[in-house]
C-alpha cells in the first residue's frame, strides 16, 4: 500500500468512523424490518431500493464503466451486498442485533487470510494465533446460547460468519482488481447487475404484498428503505472509496467499531449485554490486532 497524504489519512479516518457508525447502526434497522419481512423480502426490498437509488446515477456513468471486468462487479455486488443482505436478516431472526454486530468482527480476519492464500500478502506466524482467538470469541458467543444474545441453534451464528467471508471477498476484490474506478462507479454498476435479481425476489417473495397488507407493512418498508440508503448506498460508496485509499485489510478496521455501535444500540433496544457478550467481542478483536500486528 502506498503511504497516504496527510488529507488523505484525515480522509480515512472520516471514512472510517462514518461506515462504524453507519453500519453499527445497520442491525437495529434490520430487527425493525422483520417485524413485518422474512428475511428473503427484506432483503429483496433492501436491494431494489438501493438499485433503484443508484438507477439515475448508473446513466451518467455507465460510459466509464470498464465493461471487461463485468465480472468482477457481479462478484461485489453478490458478495458485498447481495448475499450478505440475506444472510444477515436470516440470522437476526435468532440474534440480537448486537450480537451480529460483534460477530461480523470477523470480516478483518476472512479479509487477510484471504489477500494470504488467493493474493499472496506476505505470511506471519502470528496471523495463525489471530485468526484461532477470532475464532475462539465467536465460539464462546456461539456456546453461551442466550445468555449472549444468541440462539442455542449455532447456525444463526454461522449465517453471520458466511456474512463476514462474502465481506472479505468484496473487499479483496476491489482492491486487487478494481482499484482503478471510481468508488461511484463501482457501486452503480454492481448494483445494476443485482437490479434484476432484486425485482425478481421482490415480486417472488410477494414482498409487496406484506408491505400493503400487514398492519406494521409500512413501517417495516421505511427503516429497510432507510437501511438501504444509508447502510449500502452511502456506505457502498464510503467503504469502496476506503478500500480504494487504503487498501482491503486496513478497510476492514472499521470492524472494530462497529461492535461498540452495534452494542450500544442493543443496549438501548433492552438486548442482553453480558460478561459473554464482552468477552467473545474481546477475544475476536484481539484476535485482528495479533493478526494484523507487524
Amino acid at each position: 500500500m502506498e503511504k497516504l497524504s496527510k488529507r488523505e489519512l484525515w480522509l480515512s479516518w472520516i471514512l472510517l468512523v462514518l461506515l462504524s457508525v453507519i453500519w453499527g447502526s445497520s442491525y437495529i434497522l434490520i430487527k425493525r424490518g422483520l417485524v413485518a419481512y422474512d428475511p428473503l423480502q427484506l432483503a429483496s426490498v433492501r436491494l431494489i431500493v438501493s438499485a433503484l437509488t443508484f438507477l439515475p446515477v448508473f446513466f451518467f456513468i455507465y460510459k466509464s464503466v470498464d465493461w471487461s471486468k463485468w465480472q468482477y462487479l457481479l462478484i461485489i455486488g453478490l458478495t458485498g451486498n447481495a448475499i450478505p443482505a440475506w444472510l444477515f436478516a436470516k440470522a437476526q431472526t435468532k440474534l440480537s442485533s448486537s450480537l451480529a454486530g460483534v460477530l461480523n468482527s470477523l470480516t478483518p480476519l476472512f479479509t487477510l487470510l484471504l489477500a494470504i492464500v488467493i493474493f499472496n500478502l506476505p505470511f506471519k506466524r502470528n496471523t495463525i494465533a489471530g485468526v484461532f482467538l477470532g475464532f475462539i470469541g465467536a465460539i464462546t458467543l456461539a456456546w453461551f446460547g442466550e445468555s449472549s444474545g444468541a440462539t442455542s441453534d449455532s447456525t444463526y451464528v454461522l449465517y453471520v460468519v458466511g456474512a463476514a467471508f462474502c465481506y472479505a471477498i468484496s473487499a479483496n476484490t476491489v482492491a486487487s482488481k478494481l482499484k482503478g474506478s471510481s468508488s461511484m462507479t463501482l457501486s452503480a454498476a454492481s448494483f445494476m447487475f443485482l437490479l434484476p435479481i432484486a425485482v425478481v425476489l421482490f415480486f417472488g417473495s410477494e414482498a409487496h404484498t406484506t408491505t400493503l397488507q400487514d398492519p406494521r407493512g409500512w413501517e417495516a418498508f421505511g427503516y429497510v428503505a432507510l437501511l438501504a440508503i444509508a447502510s449500502t448506498v452511502i456506505a457502498t460508496v464510503l467503504y469502496y472509496r476506503l478500500v480504494q485509499m487504503t487498501g482491503a485489510v486496513v478497510s476492514s478496521f472499521v470492524s472494530y467499531l462497529v461492535p461498540a455501535v452495534a452494542a450500544g444500540w442493543g443496549l438501548y433496544d433492552g438486548e442482553p449485554i453480558t460478561l459473554f457478550t464482552f468477552v467473545g467481542m474481546g477475544l475476536i478483536l484481539l484476535g485482528v490486532y495479533i493478526a494484523r500486528k507487524e
